[in-house]
């Protein structure tokens, strides 16, 4: 399964613990769409269908992807990251079909 980013995942989970206190305070007994969107989120984001099973599953993941080594090999949109080497642009050749002319 596809995971968002740690820090994106952080900032969801945050985002909702605290307007979900913000709510708590007021006495609001009916979630803001934001909170909805949130939950909708986070849910998604891990695979779950509960806001509990979310938020849970969202720290595990969390807690994991801390305790993993750090790669500090920086991300390329590249062919080169695969080991292709880039070529310059003049070098690239566009072939012309017979639908093309």
């Amino acid at each position: 399964m596809l995971m968002p980013l740690p820090a994106r995942l952080h900032a969801l989970v945050r985002e909702y613990e605290t307007l979900l206190a913000e709510e708590g305070r007021t006495g609001t007994d009916t979630p803001s769409p934001r909170l909805r969107d949130l939950a909708y989120t986070l849910c998604v984001s891990t695979g779950t269908r509960d806001i509990e099973q979310a938020l849970e599953a969202a720290r595990t993941y969390l807690g994991t992807a801390a305790a993993a080594p750090a790669d500090n090999t920086p991300a390329r949109t590249t062919g080169y990251a695969l080991g292709v080497p880039r070529r310059p642009i003049e070098d690239v050749r566009i072939r012309r079909t017979t639908a093309d002319a």
